[in-house]
């Protein structure tokens, strides 16, 4: 989620909005890519009440955290019975080997083998579907709060704040580090700007 992105987007449509009012948002979200913004936008422009606005984009936002929890289950659900699988196949390879112990030079195989079905169950588990679960965790909480900043940013546009008080609001959600990022991209934009005028 570009979130130094989305609040430049937000800067320019709260002056686009400051400017030429806000039914000139309209034209500026047709050329929107992100459809979370766009369908914000345009319940503004329709006139819509901001308490609406607000619980139609945030029950949009309670379903893609539900969707986005069952592929996360899937996966915790994997890890939890990988090993579970795993020792499964180590009885089998016990019960192969007891079934060989008149022949002692098949003992060591199939005592490998009764034990690799073991690690190869943890090792499914804790490094392979455990670290996907929580990845995927990871990205949802990212994006939900990303469609929560754009939900500020565009309730901020509807009541008319300035465009300085909506950037100070919005740079709330980001890391120190990145809103020090945003301050040298905008000296650098205004000195490339006055150095071309």
């Amino acid at each position: 989620m570009d979130f130094a992105g989305s609040i430049q987007t937000l800067i320019h449509l709260a002056n686009v909005a400051r400017k030429d009012g806000v039914l000139a948002l309209e034209g500026e979200a047709e050329n929107l890519d992100d459809n979370f913004l766009k369908k914000g936008l345009l319940l503004v422009v329709d006139g819509s009440d901001p308490e609406l606005v607000k619980n139609i984009l945030q029950t949009e936002i309670n379903f893609i955290e539900e969707r986005h929890e069952q592929g996360q289950s899937m996966f915790k659900s994997m890890a939890s019975y990988a090993p579970a699988f795993g020792m499964a196949g180590t009885l089998i390879g016990l019960i192969n080997m007891l079934q060989e112990l008149d022949k002692p030079e098949s003992l060591g195989p199939a005592m490998a083998v009764a034990l690799i079905t073991t690690f190869y169950g943890v090792l499914l588990a804790n490094l392979w579907f455990m670290p996907l679960a929580r990845r995927l965790e990871d990205k949802t909480i990212t994006e939900i709060s990303h469609k929560e900043m754009i939900i500020e940013g565009v309730l901020s546009i509807q009541a008319g704040e300035n465009p300085r008080i909506i950037e100070e609001k919005l740079k709330a959600f980001l890391s120190q580090e990145e809103q020090e990022n945003i301050e040298v991209t905008k000296r650098f934009n205004v000195a490339r700007e006055m150095s071309d005028g």
